[in-house]
């Protein structure tokens, strides 16, 4: 339509621009949950500190200190202790799991008890977030009181889990403005008009500026509205024959969704009012048909 392909390529880079700024809002949002990573280190800490605690509570030990819990790798922690202790394998993976459960992020983990002086693997297991999964031996046998490590790992996927599901999630939300925006920029259907210069049209005295949304006759000018505009192009590139209703519902219409007939009889009742001041150029209504303009 007239300026048509220059407006809709301006509201296409407006809406690729708009989705794509939303697109980047979200990634930054989704990101911005990697600051959260020193309060879960902490948070971890916490409660490594806490499985240590419980351990040389259960090898009698209520005096001695849980060292540091040391951060060895990205995902990996160790608990060290001040004094030698012993343990029983099914309490230290009962309490470890219990413990481990208040990390929302934690799901998955391996677990090695070391000896402090070779650092071999005195016991170690498996914990997965399907139980099935989960490898644990070697319970119900004490072991002897030694200097012990214990080092959990963590399975690394459970941030990034959560970073993922926020993006996953957001794409409902980008698809929706999409979706909104496509159809407010839904390019009108355009009017034939068989190669002829459709700009300047005459009307009898009346000269019709369709780019420009007016009506002159002699000097002065009368403003129309866009779909004004684009009713009256129908009639004029089809004077003195007869506009079946429901082409013209549909033309100026159908693309917004709806159709009611009595805005178009709203809109040719106003063009009539505008083309009044040339009488040789009116409206007239075909009964049972249409309308048409007629030319004198």
């Amino acid at each position: 339509m007239l300026d048509g392909r220059n407006l809709l390529s301006g509201k296409r880079k407006y809406l690729f621009g708009l989705i794509l700024l939303s697109f980047i809002s979200v990634i930054c949002a989704a990101f911005s949950m990697t600051g959260s990573d020193d309060y879960v280190t902490s948070r971890r800490e916490v409660l490594l500190r806490r499985i240590g605690d419980e351990l040389l509570l259960q090898s009698g030990d209520s005096t001695s200190r849980v060292l540091p819990v040391k951060k060895i790798g990205k995902n990996e922690y160790q608990i060290r202790f001040e004094n030698d202790l012993t343990f029983l394998p099914d309490s230290l993976v009962n309490t470890t799991r219990r413990l481990l459960a208040k990390d929302p992020l934690t799901s998955d983990y391996v677990v090695n008890v070391l000896n402090c002086g070779n650092s071999s693997v005195a016991y170690g297991y498996a914990i997965s977030k399907n139980k099935k999964d989960d490898i644990v031996a070697c319970i119900g046998r004490t072991q002897p009181r030694a200097c012990y490590m214990i080092n959990v790992k963590f399975k690394p996927a459970g941030i990034a889990t959560a970073t993922n599901g926020y993006l996953l999630g957001s794409l409902p939300f980008l698809a929706f403005v999409g979706f909104i925006f496509l159809r407010s920029v839904k390019p009108r259907r355009a009017l034939p008009v068989d190669g002829r210069d459709t700009s300047m049209i005459t009307l009898g005295s009346l000269l019709f500026d369709a780019k420009h949304r007016k009506l002159i006759i002699n000097g002065k000018t009368i403003d129309l509205t866009g779909t004004e505009t684009r009713v009256l192009m129908i009639f004029a590139l089809s004077p003195n024959e007869t506009i079946e209703r429901s082409r013209l519902q549909k033309e100026i219409w159908e693309d917004e969704g709806v159709i009611v007939g009595r805005s178009l009889d709203m809109f040719i009742s106003k063009l009539r009012k505008k083309l009044e001041i040339d009488e040789n150029v009116k409206i007239v209504v075909i009964r049972g048909k249409g309308y048409k303009l007629e030319i004198g």
